[in-house]
């Protein structure tokens, strides 16, 4: 039983050193040499495993790039202010998903249990960003003084325009794309502000409504004991029920990721907004989904994958065997860098600490299977197709009647594949706004997280570069919709869908066409 004690008392100890000693070292300036090595590092990684590093960005100018950021390094620097020199020339690769992360301030296990029964400050809103100004888009626990269209002038006495322009070099998307920043910074800025300025218990705000400017604090609430108990049995409630299973509710944002309606009196429109490609229930879903539309009398479909970030490239390769009628190939075979790139991914981090040891045993099946995995074709390195992505026979219940997909720059990876491979098959009708990822593929997939050695920063570098088959469009862009609509900023906080009004217009006006010609 004293063993036990002594271990635990122990674990605790050792637990509370190490939180001290990453925050002290989060504070320590670094030597430039030490600096100018983690550049170094980093930029040999790149080129190790990238499998289109040259895509919007020559080898000279990023070799110009780094060697300029190296040059630049004279002083000593803590790790988050290196960060701030770094992630820009990252950014320069114009990849959505590379993205350098800042050293973040570990909390105690105290600080992590008193947090726990906390509201947040910032995260309690959801903002919109128009060029370099914040607003207020969703106040769902209606906290005085920050309605619906509250612009925000000034955070801590610093205007947000500054913070914003300060932040905007890190956030970058792929190739010129420029839709996608406003909603990646939207999302983005309170947490750059937190791995600033820590974690506040209050914070002072300036803001603007009705041309009446206000200054006061915005406090961190506690959450009292009925408002936690209700919130964790409304949640399991949720989450176990079937059709919170299906439709995979997510506690965080407290709505279904997935949902099929019906929104016409004669059920002749469905409608399917998804909202991440998460994967999880997604096979139930899509089965229930396209039988139910089969006995229905629809002949549109509208797919809204708006704001969806992307996730799972199986499950929008199953998403589009039922919206096709003839056999299909998604994507291209898979390019790596070399035989050995794969080796690099990470592995032991998808395990938690108890399967751990099972990850262990397994894990000289998973090295085999990785160097059998690798086929060279024309100096090139592949995937050999696992059969998740070969040609694909369409479901028995596939859609047949037309399809409109709603994008918006806030469609990122999946989200992309999908509306590309889709307008490229000429399949649908697109609507709303340029994609935030590429409309020829992106580099995603498996990832080999690298952690620099001096500064501690970490950056995910993913191994895979995944294409859907199309002609490509060499664009360097985003999929472009059929029709664009491009809401403004007074349709965003008056919740106008003017995307959505539209679909429904020019349905409504085609089975009025149709209608006429029958008579």
């Amino acid at each position: 039983m004293n063993k036990i004690i002594f271990i635990i008392l122990l674990a605790f100890l050792t637990s509370c050193i190490s939180v001290k000693k990453h925050n002290e070292r989060r504070e320590t300036p670094i030597a430039p040499e030490k600096l100018r090595s983690d550049v170094d590092f980093i930029y040999h990684k790149l080129k190790q495993l990238h499998p289109k590093l040259n895509w919007y960005i020559s080898q000279d100018s990023l070799d110009y790039q780094f060697d300029s950021l190296k040059s630049s390094i004279k002083t000593p620097l803590k790790p988050n202010d290196f960060f701030q020199k770094l992630a820009p020339v990252i950014a320069k690769v114009k990849e959505g998903h590379l993205r350098l992360y800042p050293m973040e301030k570990r909390l105690t296990k105290q600080e992590i249990k008193f947090l726990k029964n906390q509201k947040g400050l910032l995260s309690r809103f959801n903002f919109v960003v128009d060029d370099y100004r914040i607003f207020v888009s969703d106040n769902a626990e209606k906290i005085a003084n920050m309605e619906v269209g509250t612009e925000i002038l000034k955070i801590k006495d610093i205007p947000a325009k500054e913070l914003l322009e300060k932040y905007k070099p890190f956030v970058n998307s792929d190739g010129f794309n420029k839709t996608f920043q406003k909603y990646s910074m939207a999302r983005r800025w309170p947490a750059f502000f937190t791995a600033e300025y820590g974690i506040l218990d209050s914070v002072k705000l300036e803001t603007k409504l009705n041309n009446q400017i206000k200054t006061f604090y915005l406090n961190r609430e506690k959450m009292t004991k009925q408002e936690k108990k209700k919130e964790e049995q409304e949640n399991k409630k949720l989450t176990k029920s079937e059709t919170g299973k299906t439709k995979d509710y997510n506690i965080l944002t407290k709505s279904y990721n997935r949902d099929l309606q019906f929104p016409t009196k004669d059920s002749t429109v469905a409608y399917m907004k998804i909202k991440t490609f998460s994967g999880t229930y997604s096979r139930r879903f899509y089965k229930q989904s396209f039988a139910k539309i089969r006995k229905s009398p629809a002949k549109y479909l509208v797919l809204d994958i708006r704001d969806n970030l992307g996730g799972s490239l199986y499950e929008i390769n199953n998403l589009y065997s039922y919206l096709v009628s003839e056999k299909f190939k998604f994507i291209e075979d898979i390019e790596v860098t070399s035989r050995s790139s794969m080796f690099h991914a990470d592995y032991f981090s998808e395990f938690s600490t108890i399967t751990k040891p099972l990850a262990v045993l397994g894990y000289p099946l998973y090295a085999m299977g990785t160097a059998l995995s690798v086929k060279k074709r024309e100096d090139q390195f592949y995937l050999k197709n696992n059969g998740i992505f070969a040609i694909k026979n369409p479901k028995k219940n596939h859609f047949n009647g037309k399809i409109f997909v709603l994008i918006n720059g806030s469609s990122f990876s999946a989200s992309s594949l999908i509306s590309s491979k889709l307008k490229g098959d000429q399949r649908a009708f697109l609507v709303g706004e340029e994609t935030g990822g590429a409309n020829d593929g992106t580099v995603a997939g498996r990832y080999s997280t690298q952690k620099l050695k001096n500064s501690r920063l970490t950056l995910p570098i993913g191994l895979m570069l995944i294409q859907p088959n199309i002609e490509f469009t060499n664009t360097k862009k985003g999929v472009i919709p059929d029709k664009e609509i491009i809401p403004t900023l007074a349709e965003v906080l008056q919740k106008k869908d003017v995307q959505l009004d539209w679909v429904m217009q020019k349905i409504k006006k085609e089975q009025s066409e149709k209608s006429d010609h029958s008579h």
